[in-house]
């Protein structure tokens, strides 16, 4: 606007007498088409206020043509704060969008993920409750943990993925003791305890001091509060007991004490961990009114 202002200031200026008639032809000829033109355009097409400020707009063009004919360049200035203020007043009267609705909760499906037909198989009749352990590979130590619940109709709601780990050496179908992997198959969760305190667990909650643990893991990681919160899964072991009971009705070759407990940042032995928040939050959803079980094993074997 600035070189715009300089450069029609700078223009040569018609005689007085010239200026005069070109004004007035103009403001005859130009008004009278212009503003007939804009008032039937605007009328057909927007409400009085937007009729206002489309005459006034064109005509502020129009005076900013005559005003550089008579060498007036100040006729072309910005509109003024008053007229701003205006404009956005009618513009802030228009009716404010809708404002977003919350995302709607998880929909229902009629299979969980990453269990195949196969698997699926092998799911007690009345288990409503499924956590699904997918390993990452049959040698990996890293796995997903994904809580399903069964709704109405056979339909299945996902709960949140959470980050685990399983044993050092991966899995196996032929666990035993010492061999550093986590046993594959459908186990069932019964019981529940920890060092601290009943988190509200709908489980039966074992707590003792026997499950204080120290050391490291295979990383150099410590071990301190690993037992905090434990759920005990359902292989070679007698359920209704304390998840620390040594009974092992396969024989002791094949292994025991396979638990979901705090994460320590590392492979384990065999048992499957999750963040300490998480496994709180787990012990308040499992509930033995609906039977819950744990699907483990590698992803691409629970797939089958």
């Amino acid at each position: 606007m600035k070189d715009f202002a300089k450069y029609a200031g700078a223009a040569a200026r018609p005689p007085h007498g010239a200026v005069r008639d070109s004004v007035r032809g103009t403001v005859r000829d130009s008004v009278r088409g212009t503003v007939r033109d804009s008032v039937r355009g605007a009328v057909r097409d927007s409400a009085h206020g937007t009729v206002r400020g489309t005459v006034r707009g064109r005509g502020r063009a129009l005076l900013c043509a005559l005003g550089l004919l008579a060498g007036a360049a100040s006729a072309c200035a910005a509109p003024t704060a008053h007229s701003t203020l205006r404009a956005h007043t009618a513009q802030s009267a228009a009716p404010a969008a809708a404002a977003p609705t919350e995302a709607p909760p998880p929909a229902s499906t009629t299979a969980i993920a990453g269990l195949g037909p196969k698997t699926m198989g092998l799911l007690p009749p009345d288990a409503r409750q499924v956590l699904v352990a997918a390993g990452s590979g049959s040698d990996s130590s890293d796995t997903t943990v994904q809580l399903w619940t069964a709704a109405d109709a056979g339909r299945w709601t996902a709960g949140p993925v959470w980050r685990a780990h399983n044993a050092r050496h991966g899995w196996t179908a032929e666990h035993r003791s010492g061999d550093l992997q986590s046993p594959i198959g459908v186990f069932s969760l019964s019981d529940a305890g920890g060092q601290l305190p009943d988190p509200g667990a709908k489980l039966p909650y074992y707590r003792s001091d026997e499950f204080t643990v120290g050391g490291t893991g295979f990383e150099g990681e410590p071990l301190t509060g690993a037992f905090d919160y434990v759920v005990a899964i359902d292989y070679n072991r007698v359920p209704g007991r304390s998840p620390l009971d040594d009974s092992h009705p396969l024989g002791g070759y094949r292994g025991g004490g396979i638990w979901l407990h705090v994460d320590h940042g590392g492979p384990t032995h065999g048992c499957v961990t999750l963040a300490k928040e998480d496994m709180r939050a787990l012990l308040t959803l499992l509930d033995p009114a609906d039977h819950p079980v744990i699907a483990m094993g590698p992803a691409d074997l629970l797939r089958q």
